[in-house]
């Protein structure tokens, strides 16, 4: 809330990701603001990120690329609707720090919606702050919050459900996060290689 200005107690389910990268925050920022599905830190071929019209204001998220259903009889997978897995529809891109904030912050939020059981998705970066331990030059977390199916219950009733998908998320997100931080990082080192 504080931060972002969601209020996630609405969500049964709230997963934060965070890594250090010792890159600065802007770098890491630029990184974001030109992400497309590079295939080097994203799977794109089991989720293609679709840009429409280009831009980050709102994303497709598509499972193997399939922006219909393979077959024409098909209407959805088991009753799900997963054409697309899920779109993303920006709700605010902060690309520069209020002049008041301390730890230089910037992020992307967006408001999830689609087949898969999402509800909103942060990707945020900072500089990193000393006194909590952080040793890299930033942070970069992914937070995402979400009702299974919208229905804030249905998590106390399905527990497996919640433990399998938790446990898938947090895989695929250490992958992105550690494939992002190695490609900030190696831009970093080239780019002062370059200036010797």
């Amino acid at each position: 809330m504080q931060r972002i200005g969601v209020d996630t107690s609405n969500y049964s389910v709230l997963n934060i990701n965070k890594i250090g990268i010792d890159a600065p925050v802007n770098h890491i920022f630029s990184e974001l603001m030109h992400f497309n599905g590079n295939p080097s830190c994203w799977p794109n071929h089991i989720v293609k990120v679709d840009r429409v019209s280009n831009n980050l204001e709102q994303i497709r998220m598509l499972p193997f690329g399939w922006k219909r259903y393979p077959f024409k009889f098909m209407k959805s997978f088991f009753g799900l609707p997963l054409i697309p897995l899920f779109m993303l529809n920006s709700i605010r891109v902060k690309d520069k720090p209020d002049h008041f904030d301390f730890d230089n912050a910037r992020y992307l939020l967006y408001d999830c919606s689609g087949g898969y059981p999402m509800g909103i998705l942060a990707i945020y970066v900072r500089s990193s702050i000393p006194e909590m331990g952080e040793t890299s030059k930033s942070q970069l977390i992914f937070g995402v919050g979400f009702n299974f199916f919208g229905k804030q219950e249905w998590q106390n009733k399905r527990k497996l459900v919640s433990v399998i998908w938790e446990w898938v998320h947090n895989r695929v997100t250490a992958n992105v996060l550690n494939r992002i931080k190695q490609l900030s990082e190696w831009r970093i080192e080239s780019i002062e290689e370059n200036k010797k």
